[in-house]
């Protein structure tokens, strides 16, 4: 077991300076936060939409969800063409007022350089041996993904597209990851809310990780459907801790990994922590959304 080096990796990929950051309100609702560089940018090439005061940076943006979605994804559209947004998906992600209610959507590829709270589904895939050795399954990404190929993954991991419910999103990235059918996903729910925060060469990487446990059957075997995934690998948790500790996991795919092996207790005597350096991004599932925007 390599307690100190999960320690250090946790310490690594949860702490940051957020005093690079400038925070983003859009009307009344603090939603985001920009580095200098994207702040340069909206107040050179944006000021129609963004303007600087006491609080850091603010969206004159008001209205209806529509009429600030239609706004930001023509702004967002622009960002494209001048070459600074790389990833377009044409897939819109939404961001929630702290009340919980949806407040607009924009396309993905925005979310970072605005520091905007995304959310995901993720599943960890368990299988328990005849001896009673409990192993896990994880996917390794394709090598022609164009974000992090080769890495090594969830069982189960994707984005919580505009207008979709978190069951909705599970059912669909479970089937196209791992051809997991819907009636195996049935009364499934989350174990555990991480919330995944760190620069990225597109801004501030913020996003809500819905963590699973889905126990399945020897002899089952997982098969990706879409492509994205190479091979799923069904290992030992000291291997899967190896690879943590090695950094091929792909960052929101360990946090949910490390969570994962912390709640079966497998450090044993030092689990306690693990549990310490986990709750700086574990946070209680009977919170709502107004809590946790």
């Amino acid at each position: 077991m390599q307690v100190d080096a999960v320690l250090g990796y946790l310490d690594k990929v949860s702490r940051f300076d957020a005093q690079q950051f400038t925070p983003l309100h859009i009307g009344i609702e603090r939603m985001g936060c920009v580095n200098a560089q994207w702040k340069e940018r909206l107040l050179q090439h944006e000021a129609s939409l963004f303007e600087e005061n006491y609080q850091g940076l603010i969206c004159r943006l008001d209205g209806s969800y529509r009429s600030i979605s239609h706004a930001l994804g023509l702004a967002a559209r622009r960002w494209q063409q001048a070459g600074w947004l790389n990833g377009w998906r044409n897939e819109n992600f939404t961001a929630f007022r702290h009340d919980g209610t949806p407040y607009f959507e924009l396309e993905r590829a925005a979310f970072r350089p605005l520091g905007l709270t995304s959310r995901a589904v993720h599943v960890n895939g368990l299988c328990r041996q005849s001896d009673g050795e409990v192993r896990m399954w994880v996917g390794r990404r394709s090598p022609n993904k164009a974000v992090d190929p080769n890495r090594m993954d969830n069982l189960v991991g994707g984005g919580v597209a505009a207008g979709e419910t978190l069951a909705l999103a599970l059912e669909r990235e479970a089937w196209e990851e791992a051809g997991v059918a819907r009636e195996a996903l049935q009364g499934l729910q989350p174990v555990s809310l991480l919330l995944a925060e760190r620069p990225v060469a597109r801004g501030l990487h913020r996003e809500w990780l819905y963590a699973h446990d889905l126990w399945l059957p020897q002899g089952l075997r997982p098969a990706c459907q879409d492509g994205e995934v190479a091979e799923h690998l069904l290992l030992p948790l000291a291997e899967v801790e190896q690879l943590l500790v090695a950094e091929r996991f792909m960052i929101d795919a360990a946090l949910v990994s490390l969570d994962c092996l912390c709640r079966l207790g497998y450090w044993q005597q030092r689990n306690g922590l693990v549990a310490d350096a986990l709750s700086r991004v574990r946070h209680g599932l009977e919170q709502d959304l107004a809590t946790l925007a």
